[in-house]
């Protein structure tokens, strides 16, 4: 088999894989729970090379993502419940009808996209959906409680917002982190475990509103803190160990200067 452009191939090479007599042991013994987790490990590795400006790292890694529909998708073939051809079928069909200013008649593109469009466009599928299996009662049901946690609760406050539940101004928003800073705290002072970790979720949560009113994806910002303190600890490493020593042996002090030299060199 060679390689192609051409997405039926990749459909033949999973079908193939998942051949019961000639395929791939490790392959043919996955099901869904198994490979979700790889699907959510390359939707990452994406989103790291589109972060790291690689066009030749995000090429492979878009590949990778691709496999994880497309083993999905032969799975379910397998099961009867759809194909490959389904899936591509279904989101073409949802893109056409969520894009009437795009693909309708004449008057719905010159209508373009009024207020409100979105949310009762999605109403209406979720109104088809309320008999079936997908079933969904509430607007955010939509979002998957899989995502991280920064991101779910991002795109939960989004989803309420667009229906008019939302600060006024991020003024409001830094009020209300001060305040759930503030019950951080008494519950620390009163050691109640439970109540700590509840507390700490409501501040996350407010930071998260307070960086949606700022315009800053919170998801986004603190990777990119991550890769910064993960960028001035290398530095720290590599300075002690062309020293001859072992940072398992340095002091707090050294480590911060070293840290502090990083920070300069970055502003430099």
């Amino acid at each position: 088999m060679q390689p192609s452009k051409d997405i039926s191939r990749l459909v033949e090479i999973m079908a193939a894989l998942r051949n019961p007599e000639s395929g791939c042991p490790w392959d043919i013994e996955q099901d869904f729970e198994t490979i979700a987790p790889y699907t959510i490990e390359e939707a990452y590795e994406v989103a790291d090379a589109i972060s790291n400006g690689s066009m030749g790292e995000l090429k492979d890694e878009l590949g990778d993502l691709l496999l994880q529909v497309v083993y999905h998708a032969q799975m379910a073939s397998e099961a009867d419940a759809f194909s490959f051809g389904d899936v591509i079928e279904a989101i073409t069909t949802k893109m056409i009808r969520r894009h009437p200013h795009v693909f309708g008649d004449e008057d719905a593109r010159n209508a373009g996209v009024a207020k409100g469009f979105w949310e009762k466009i999605k109403a209406s599928e979720r109104a088809q959906k309320q008999d079936g299996p997908d079933r969904e009662n509430s607007l955010l049901d939509s979002v998957p409680i899989a995502l991280p946690a920064l991101t779910r609760a991002l795109k939960l406050q989004q989803k309420a917002a667009r229906v008019g539940f939302d600060w006024e101004n991020r003024e409001l928003v830094y009020e209300k982190f001060e305040e759930e800073v503030g019950e951080l705290n008494s519950a620390i002072t009163a050691g109640d475990s439970d109540r700590i970790e509840d507390e700490f979720g409501d501040v996350f949560f407010v930071l998260v509103n307070y960086a949606r009113h700022c315009g800053v994806d919170p998801e986004k910002a603190l990777r990119r803190t991550n890769d910064k303190f993960r960028r001035r600890f290398r530095h720290i490493e590599s300075n002690i160990a062309n020293s001859g020593s072992e940072i398992e042996k340095a002091s707090l002090d050294e480590m911060e200067d070293l840290w502090q030299q990083a920070k300069s060199h970055e502003r430099r």
